[in-house]
Formats: structure tokens, C-alpha cells, sequence
């Protein structure tokens, strides 16, 4: 069954975040469009399948998308084309549902009461139950999202109250979520219980934005509000703003990794800087583990700020070891071992004058598979490095994700199938160190209100039961 499974070539060591989404309620229609496109550019890496807008025009809830990147997808007569009030954005990286163009979002649903489009950050653990459910009442399916199973769900319960109808389906469904949501009048955002994916609340002069990093406020020219809490239901209309907060306790469970890799080192989220966090672990991995090197690199990107943190704790030169072409677009292939090899060294190079002759340390954010950490080693020490030391500012990846993350079954995951010995002779390198647990919690500033399901198989909430 694992034969056809897709993998990018570079960053098959990664977690892949699966999605993000925007919002806009602007009394300003004619740039409506132009702001979903700097959002969703903005958050071109949470995604880079799909990608789409719908739009309130006056009369009617329009959309555009399709496969590829925001440019390729948002272009300049699309842009000009859809002018309006509300709209909603989204990028996409597949988990649920098979990456197809059906399967792009939003997802613009036409029922009894109206129309809405729904966008969608996250995984719910028990969509398949409520697809076959509503399958077995008579409801087909246009997707293989379960995207489409809640925008069913919305159009089953409204009786004419839209907001309503969404509690209720807030109450059954399970998982991670962070839903932009638009009808002809209003801008919804919906954030689960947990907190587990983000979703922030800007302002602009002329109305209100929603988006999954505050990066993308900034490019949409909105000042930063803040967060939308955990459970919480925000409705944005010509009144202003409403919020409804949810009535069911759930501790707060955010996603660990968008501070160690998914979000923009520029983003705040939860009111956590993710460069500062990336920062302070890559000093406190200094300190857990010091090498006496003459140079320290970063895998880039993510792994750049905890490596500028490592070697300033240590006084150690910090260089571009490494460096990536920054107009390789991500490139799906066939596992196939040769053509794994060559798309790493087409999107990373080693800087030879910088390393050989050297004792280097690389440092990155994680290690998945650990495929490409294994030939970035060996082209480094090809390059001539006398030593090559690999640090990773976050503990080993040991279970799989079930809320929005692409990861592997467990067997594919080097964390849970190899003790740090086997991995450091797995990848040929002279030492290898990953951040302990404790030490990336402190990085945060905070003690507590993090999923760590990843890291340490604690699920926040009954997950499914296979690993394989």
C-alpha cells in the first residue's frame, strides 16, 4: 500500500501543515480581492497544492480556484474580476481527501436557506462516521474532504439560523478546526475547543480580517487585534462584531509545531512570538548539548533562528552552510531513492568554502523520516567537513498527528523506530542531539497549553485506533 505514496523530495524530513484560511468583511469592495491574494500569499506556507477565494459580489456568493500557487491561481484577471464585501481564502496542503482539484477550497455550498463558503484548517478525528452517516440518509458528495461533511452538516441543521446551526455542528463534530466561514451578510470565524489550529482577528479602517498567522494580517494592512479563542464563534457584519464563547471546558491544547516549523518566524500566535520561541530553543539546545566547533549552519528555513540562538550561546561563528534555491517550487515524486538524492541537491547546495576543512554543526527544527537529513550529511562532509554535528531543536517525532498534520505511520518515522544511537548512524553523522521536551516547552515562555501528541503520544482527545 506504500508503493505510490507521494513524498517531496526536500522536505520529506518535515511535518506538512495542511492548510491556511483568510477572511475579509470590507466596506471597501474594491479591494476585497486584492486582500485575499496578499493574505493567502502571506500564507503561501501553509500550502502550496491549491488554492482559491469566494467572494460575496452583490448578488450572489461567486469563487475561483484551482491547483497551484497563489500567483498561478489568484492572477491579475481573476483579481480584477471579483469585486465585493466579504470573502473568504485558502491554501492547501492535503491530509483529508486526495490532493485533486475538486478538493480545493472553499467550498461554496448552495441549500435551502441561502448559500455559504466554507474554508478549513485542520482534521476532524471523526469525519468518516458522519460521512457515512449522512451517506446513509441520501447525501452525496461532490469531495473526499471532510470539509464537505461539515458544510453538509451546517446546511442539514439550519433552520433559517444559520449561527445556530453552526453551534450544533460544533457540538458533533471532533478534531481540529479553524473555520472562515461567509454567507451574503456576514464573515464568520470558528476556532475548536482546543486551540489546536490558529486564528487571529485584524483590523483594518474599512472593516475586519481573519486569518491563520498574524503575518497575514500585516500583509492584508490590518492592525492585529487578537486571537480568537479556543471554542470561540466570532460573526463579523454590518453591526460590527459579535462573539459567542463556548460553554464546554476544554484546557488549551495548541499545536506544539507551529512554533518549531509551520508558522512565519514573524507570526505571534497565542500570543507567542514563533521567531523568539525558535531562538531560545536553539540557546537552551546549546546548553544541553555544547560542541566545540568552528562553524554553525541552519537546514533552511524554520531551522535558521534556533541555529543564530546556538551558536550565539556558544560563541561560535554562525554561516550559510547551506543554501537553498529559493525558486524551486516544491516537486511531488515517486519515493524512488536516485531521484530523492537529486531533488535535495537541486533546492540545497553546500557553501564548500564555508565548511571544508571544518567541524561543523547543523542545526534543524525536526526530523521526520529522516531520508533527507541523511543526504544533506553526506553532500556537507562530501563538501569536506572534518565533522559534521547535528542538533534538532525539538524533541524526536515518535507518534502520528490525527489533527491536521501530514505524518507517516509510525513505522515510517525515524523517532519511534530508532533509539538517538541508531539515528546518528543511520544519517552518518558525528553526533546528534534533539532538544529535550522540558527544554522546548521553556522556549515558549509558557509552562503549559501545548499539544504534545506528537512528541509524546498524549492525544488531547480519543483519536483513532491504528498505527501502523
Amino acid at each position: 500500500m506504500y508503493e505510490n505514496m507521494s513524498i517531496d523530495i526536500l522536505d520529506d524530513d518535515k511535518l506538512h501543515e495542511e492548510c491556511g484560511v483568510i477572511g475579509v468583511f470590507s466596506e471597501n469592495k474594491n479591494i476585497t480581492s486584492q486582500l485575499i491574494y496578499y493574505g493567502l500569499f502571506a500564507l503561501q506556507h501553509r500550502g502550496q497544492e491549491s488554492a482559491g477565494m469566494a467572494i460575496h459580489t452583490g448578488e450572489r456568493i461567486d469563487y475561483h480556484k484551482d491547483m497551484g500557487l497563489v500567483s498561478d491561481v489568484l492572477t491579475k484577471d481573476v483579481i480584477q474580476k471579483f469585486n465585493g464585501d466579504i470573502a473568504i481564502g485558502h491554501v492547501r496542503y492535503a491530509t483529508t481527501g486526495e490532493s485533486a482539484k475538486e478538493n480545493a477550497q472553499p467550498l461554496v455550498v448552495r441549500y435551502k436557506k441561502g448559500t455559504l463558503a466554507l474554508a478549513h484548517n485542520g482534521n476532524l478525528v471523526n469525519a468518516d462516521s458522519m460521512r457515512d452517516i449522512l451517506e446513509d440518509s441520501g447525501v452525496i458528495f461532490q469531495t473526499t474532504t471532510d470539509t464537505e461533511v461539515v458544510a453538509n452538516m451546517i446546511a442539514r441543521h439550519s433552520t433559517g439560523d444559520l449561527l445556530k446551526s453552526i453551534k450544533n455542528v460544533v457540538e458533533i463534530i471532533k478534531g481540529a478546526y479553524a473555520f472562515v466561514i461567509m454567507t451574503e451578510k456576514e464573515l464568520i470565524g470558528v476556532r475548536d475547543n482546543f486551540g489546536l489550529r490558529p486564528l487571529c482577528l485584524g483590523k483594518r479602517e474599512d472593516g475586519y480580517v481573519l486569518a491563520s498567522e498574524s503575518c497575514a494580517i500585516s500583509a492584508m494592512g490590518a492592525e492585529f487585534v487578537r486571537d480568537i479563542e479556543p471554542g470561540e464563534i466570532v460573526i463579523i457584519n454590518g453591526n460590527g462584531i459579535e462573539s459567542i464563547k463556548s460553554s464546554k471546558y476544554a484546557q488549551k491544547k495548541s499545536c506544539i509545531f507551529e512554533y518549531v516549523y509551520f508558522a512565519r518566524p514573524d507570526s505571534d500566535i497565542d500570543g507567542i512570538n514563533v521567531y523568539k520561541t525558535r531562538y531560545e530553543s536553539g540557546k537552551l539546545l546549546a546548553k544541553e548539548s555544547p560542541v566545540k566547533a568552528d562553524l554553525v549552519f541552519s537546514v533552511p528555513d524554520s531551522g535558521t533562528p534556533a541555529a543564530i540562538g546556538y551558536a550565539e550561546e556558544l560563541g561560535i561563528p554562525f554561516g550559510l552552510g547551506l543554501i537553498k534555491n529559493r525558486y524551486a517550487k516544491r516537486t511531488f515524486i515517486e519515493p524512488t531513492q536516485d531521484l530523492r538524492e537529486q531533488g535535495v541537491k537541486t533546492k540545497l547546495s553546500v557553501l564548500k568554502e564555508l565548511v571544508k576543512d571544518k567541524i561543523v554543526v547543523m542545526v534543524d527544527d525536526s526530523i521526520v523520516r529522516g531520508t533527507t537529513t541523511k543526504q544533506i550529511v553526506s553532500m556537507v562532509k562530501e563538501a569536506g567537513a572534518k565533522e559534521v554535528h547535528v542538533r534538532i531543536a525539538s524533541p524526536p517525532v515518535t507518534h502520528s498527528c490525527f489533527f491536521g498534520i501530514n505524518t507517516p505511520y509510525r513505522s515510517f518515522l525515524i523517532g519511534a523506530t530508532k533509539t538517538i544511537d541508531e539515528i546518528r548512524e543511520y544519517i552518518n553523522a558525528d553526533s546528534v542531539y534533539y532538544l529535550s521536551l522540558q527544554g522546548l516547552i521553556k522556549s515558549t515562555g509558557h509552562e503549559q497549553g501545548f499539544c504534545l501528541a506528537c512528541l509524546n503520544g498524549d492525544y488531547p482527545m480519543e483519536v483513532p485506533n491504528f498505527d501502523i
